[in-house]
């Protein structure tokens, strides 16, 4: 397994979770304890949202039982060729609604993807893998986990411990390693965009 600081360096100082942080695929099919499990769902339940409505909403299926081939039978073929190793695999949706009066709440999508990150960064403070992922079949989620229609699917999640590279088919190795990000010269913008 790479380490993601020794890999990277920030521009600006920045706690180091934040360069330890990436999405490796290659994991070893060892069991996440519900102890671990649930660690993790409880640093996403403390991310920031909106009116404090706390929109995200994750559906899990443990390796080994029913449910599991449920979850990756949604998975497009490419991700099902690594995430067959991995411990657990989740599926985040987003209400998109208030739950007080059922106006729109347009900060739905952020304040998922901030749980999701703090979901992500206790893994990395744990030594987990936790690798979002788009490829999957929206419809089928939605069908076949009983996701209601006031509820966007936002993302799935595969969970596990690290494991070896040729754990993963050989054209994905090359890439098993933190990347870097942009600049934020790329990114900001002082007064108005430009």
């Amino acid at each position: 397994m790479e380490k993601g600081s020794s890999a990277r360096k920030a521009d600006h100082p920045i706690n180091k979770i934040f360069l330890d942080r990436w999405s490796p695929r290659a994991m070893s099919g060892d069991p996440i304890t519900d102890s671990e499990l649930f660690s993790l769902f409880e640093a996403a339940r403390w991310a920031p949202s909106n009116n404090n409505e706390q929109p995200w909403r994750f559906i899990y299926a443990k390796q080994g039982t029913p449910e599991w081939n449920t979850f990756f039978s949604i998975l497009v073929e490419f991700n099902q060729l690594w995430t067959k190793n991995s411990s657990v695999l989740i599926c985040l949706i987003a209400k998109k609604t208030f739950e007080k009066d059922s106006t729109p709440n347009r900060n739905h999508m952020s304040d998922s993807g901030a749980a999701w990150e703090n979901l992500a960064l206790q893994a990395a403070s744990m030594g987990l893998v936790a690798h979002g992922m788009a490829g999957f079949d929206v419809e089928k989620a939605r069908k076949e986990l009983h996701v209601p229609a006031d509820y966007e699917i936002v993302h799935m999640i595969a969970l596990g411990k690290h494991g070896p590279i040729d754990a993963i088919p050989e054209r994905m190795q090359k890439s098993e390693h933190p990347n870097s990000r942009k600049p934020i010269t790329e990114l900001i913008f002082e007064a108005k965009f430009h």
